[in-house]
């Protein structure tokens, strides 16, 4: 079974499938931190973003693992952050990972999260959710996460939502039959236990 979650920066994506993975005993894959992955490598070996996108080696789960090498921190340093929401728009990098990510799901049980995975890479999964959030939330949310200023935050976040709202390729939106779930002002639990819920439901 395919459990496909999306939705903007700062909705409570990662940290919601991370633990939706565990209550389910599903596998975890982030497409993000793939996204994150070329970017950190195109900043560091000025390679054409496409092309280090096919080359790349990348183990994502609970450490994020680049050709050999954990860069579970690394990737998440702001500098990275910027070049990998222009490197998602690249439709060469986007069809890259999304055959990488379509090869991981085809055995087992996975909880995937992203913004294209009931659209694009995963479209017949058996539960989509797209999570989402007031901006407010979803930017203090952020810049607790990074350490940085609420304000900043959301200026930059308000930037990167219109950038992937309006890609040419694979743009943010909701998949048809997706359960759109606004966690502002739910806990992390409770957010589980509904899409638990929905997992209990399509397997009856």
């Amino acid at each position: 079974m395919i459990v496909a979650i999306d939705g903007p920066a700062g909705a409570g994506k990662s940290t919601v499938a991370r633990a939706l993975a565990a209550a389910l005993g599903f596998t975890y894959l982030d497409s993000g931190a793939m996204y994150r992955s070329v970017a950190l490598a195109v900043r560091e070996r000025d390679g054409r973003p496409a092309e280090v996108a096919r080359a790349a080696d990348i183990g994502v789960g609970d450490r994020v693992v680049l050709d050999g090498r954990d860069v579970t921190e690394a990737i998440r340093a702001p500098e990275v952050s910027e070049v990998a929401s222009r490197v998602a728009a690249d439709p060469g990098v986007r069809e890259a990972l999304v055959a990488k990510q379509r090869a991981l799901l085809q055995d087992g049980d996975y909880v995937a999260e992203g913004r294209d995975i009931g659209t694009v890479v995963a479209p017949d999964a058996e539960v989509k959710v797209f999570l989402t959030a007031s901006p407010k939330e979803r930017a203090r949310r952020r810049a607790a996460e990074l350490g940085g200023d609420p304000g900043t935050v959301l200026a930059d976040q308000t930037l990167r939502d219109e950038r992937d709202r309006s890609r040419a390729h694979s743009p943010l939106e909701a998949a048809p039959g997706a359960v759109e779930l606004d966690t502002t002002g739910l806990s992390v639990d409770q957010v589980v236990a509904r899409i638990v819920e929905l997992v209990e439901a399509a397997r009856r």
